[in-house]
C-alpha cells in the first residue's frame, strides 16, 4: 500500500508538515498525534495500525523537528500550539482527541486550552510542562533513558536529533522547562487519559500523577517495564489503553445521536 502523502500548511514563513492516514468513521472523532522533543512522525509507527482502526489519524511534524530535511528554528511551546490551532481551523478538525508525546503533551495541553470547542479528548504521553530543571541537567539523563528503552529504537532518536539539529534541541529544552502548564491545569476540562512509563527517569511519574490530580477529568495509567518513550516500549499495552479511551468517545457520540434522532412515529391506517 502507497504511503500517504506528506502534506504542508504554511503560516507565513513557517512550515507544518502532517500525513493524514485512516478512514473517516461516523462519529469517530479525528485523532492528532504530537512527537515529542527529537522526534518525527516515525515514532507512532507502532501505534497507527490500532488508531488507524478509529477513524482518521494526523501525525503532526513540527516546526525544527521531523524527518523532512528543510532546517527550520524550532518554535517555543505558546508559539507552537498557536499554529497547530491555526492548522487545525484551516482544515476544520471538529471534536480532535489529541495525543502528545513529552513535549508533544506539553504542546497538546496548551491547544486544549486555546480550542476547548475542537479538542474533545486529550492523551498525555509523559507530558513535560512540569519539570522543572536545568536542560543540560535532563540532556545528563539520556544515556541512561536510552538504555531503559528498546535498544533497537536508538538510531532513531538518534536520527531524528541530528535532523533537528542542536541549537533546535537546546532551544526547545530551555522553553519547555520553562513553560510552566500548572495555571493551565484548571482550565481542561476534556476527558483526559495522563499515561506513562514506569522507568521513565526523564519525566518520572509523579509528575505524571500530579498533572492527573491537576485535571478534573483525568484518568492516570502506569505502564510497567515502560520507559519515556512509553508508546515505542509498550505498544500493545499503550495502544490498548489509548484505544479504548477513545473509543469511550465514539460510544458517546453515538448515544447522544441516539438521544437526539427524532423518534419514528407508527403508521396509521385512514379509516375506511
Amino acid at each position: 500500500m502507497k504511503a500517504p502523502t506528506l502534506q504542508v500548511y504554511a503560516s507565513g514563513p513557517r512550515r507544518l508538515y502532517y500525513r493524514r492516514s485512516g478512514l473517516e468513521a461516523a462519529g469517530a472523532p479525528p485523532i492528532v498525534l504530537i512527537h515529542g522533543l527529537s522526534g518525527s512522525r516515525r515514532w507512532w509507527r507502532s501505534n497507527l495500525p490500532a488508531l488507524e482502526r478509529l477513524g482518521a489519524v494526523y501525525v503532526v511534524e513540527l516546526v525544527g523537528f521531523g524527518s523532512v530535511r528543510r532546517r527550520q528554528r524550532a518554535l517555543s511551546m505558546k508559539d507552537a500550539a498557536a499554529l497547530v490551532s491555526e492548522w487545525m481551523d484551516h482544515l476544520n478538525l471538529q471534536g480532535a482527541a489529541l495525543i502528545g508525546h513529552s513535549m508533544g503533551g506539553q504542546i497538546a495541553l496548551r491547544v486544549a486550552a486555546l480550542q476547548p470547542e475542537r479538542v474533545s479528548r486529550l492523551v498525555l504521553a509523559a507530558a513535560s510542562g512540569l519539570l522543572h530543571r536545568a536542560w543540560w541537567q535532563v540532556a545528563a539523563l539520556l544515556p541512561q533513558a536510552m538504555r531503559l528503552g528498546k535498544l533497537n529504537f536508538v538510531p532513531t532518536i538518534l536520527a531524528d536529533g541530528a535532523r533537528a539539529g542542536l541549537p533546535n534541541l537546546v532551544r526547545s529544552s530551555r522553553d519547555l522547562l520553562q513553560d510552566d502548564v500548572t495555571g493551565l491545569l484548571p482550565q481542561i476540562m476534556q476527558p483526559t487519559l495522563v499515561i506513562w512509563g514506569e522507568h521513565d527517569v526523564l519525566l518520572p511519574p509523579d509528575l505524571g500523577r500530579a498533572l492527573s490530580v491537576g485535571i478534573a477529568r483525568s484518568r492516570w495509567v502506569l505502564l510497567p517495564g515502560a520507559g519515556h518513550v512509553l508508546m515505542v516500549d509498550a505498544p500493545e499495552a499503550f495502544n490498548r489503553e489509548v484505544t479504548a479511551f477513545l473509543g469511550e468517545a465514539i460510544l458517546e457520540e453515538a448515544v447522544q445521536a441516539s438521544a437526539t434522532a427524532p423518534a419514528e412515529r407508527p403508521e396509521t391506517q385512514a379509516s375506511a
